[in-house]
């Protein structure tokens, strides 16, 4: 074999070599899905009172939607579980874990998963926080303001900057305050499921602070809207992007309401 043979096989060889070297990473190995639910209903949701970080365990019938939910969510192979330190979340997710017949678990604590804080309006009337509010924004009834809080036309941070500002306390959250904490929280259940090979995630969180996560990924106007208990949102990270597939969805806790009572 002659030396220019030799140099043009050694050139084919390194060819191939650093071709392989550079085979693209499948663009479906780093997609995680991440199912946000908010707790279920509470004593303070009962009684219709601000529940921010104050805190109130779930009723009955928070326990039963949460077990709606838990059953609905049976056919989802789950890696991880998330909720932030408030006893409601926790209460929910053991409920769901147990109704899904997960018994080897374990769930990772994020205190950016928290619901807003609303400083000195805690634990009172939720009448009283938009009474004092939504001067701000122009309303002049707390019933056109509710109306159009449910029809999606309130932005959350045209609703929760106001009451940051009309705090006695001065403490309550802003609008950015809530979205980089939890956007924080979503960038580390994230990170730490590439970092472990995890698909599937479940979080337990609280209705606003929720809305705020997902207020600048969508322009869906459903993320508007309030949230009610055991809702879920249903966000795909994939190659850098987040996208917002479902919003305040009640179809599992549909399934597992018909699993349960209509077997």
């Amino acid at each position: 074999m002659t030396i220019k043979t030799l140099l043009l096989v050694g050139l084919i060889t390194l060819s191939t070599a650093l071709t392989g070297c550079a085979t693209p990473k499948n663009s479906d190995d780093d997609i995680v899905t991440v199912y946000f639910a908010r707790h279920g209903k509470t004593l303070f949701n009962t009684f219709d009172l601000v529940q921010g970080w104050a805190d109130t365990p779930l009723t009955e019938q928070g326990i039963e939607v949460a077990r709606y939910l838990g059953e609905g969510l049976k056919d989802i192979q789950f890696d991880a579980y998330y909720t932030s330190d408030a006893g409601r979340q926790r209460e929910t997710m053991q409920v769901i874990l147990q109704q899904m017949g997960v018994s080897n678990y374990h769930i990772t604590e994020l205190k950016g998963l928290r619901e807003v804080f609303y400083g000195g309006y805690e634990g009172s009337p939720n009448q009283k926080i938009v009474t004092d509010s939504m001067k701000l924004i122009g309303y002049k009834s707390v019933e056109s303001y509710f109306n159009d809080y449910k029809a999606g036309k309130l932005p959350i941070k045209t609703i929760i900057d106001p009451i940051a500002k009309v705090d006695p306390k001065g403490l309550a959250e802003n609008y950015d305050q809530v979205k980089a904490r939890t956007q924080a929280a979503l960038n580390t259940i994230v990170d730490n499921a590439h970092r472990n090979g995890d698909k599937n995630i479940l979080a337990v969180s609280s209705g606003m602070s929720m809305q705020v996560l997902i207020a600048d990924l969508t322009d869906s106007i459903d993320k508007n809207k309030p949230l009610s208990n055991a809702t879920v949102i249903k966000i795909t990270y994939k190659n850098g992007q987040y996208r917002v597939d479902e919003i305040g969805s009640m179809a599992y806790v549909n399934i597992g309401k018909q699993r349960l009572t209509h077997p």
